[in-house]
């Protein structure tokens, strides 16, 4: 089954938000340890089959986040060095 597509406000938020942003330190964000803390215990109970319906819900959050944030960096490396 394919993905699918993202609406084109994605596209739009996406290139506002890169190009109107400090690049270095978007490209430089991690989670805090607290937040790390908490996603690696999530990923552990996935793997261990131990997610509660509510850890489920918290972990596809972190999961469309982290999603986001990896075509957020993307774009901020374009506007950055565009061809």
């Amino acid at each position: 089954m394919a993905a699918a597509e993202p609406p084109a406000i994605y596209d739009e938020l996406l290139d506002l938000l890169a190009d109107t942003t400090d690049v270095d330190r978007l490209l430089a964000f991690r989670l805090s340890d607290k937040r790390q803390a908490r996603l690696d215990e999530l990923l552990q109970r996935n793997r261990d089959g131990l997610l509660t319906e509510a850890d489920r819900g918290e972990l596809d959050e972190f999961e469309r986040l982290e999603h986001l944030g990896r075509m957020l960096k993307a774009r901020a490396r374009h506007f950055e060095c565009p061809d």
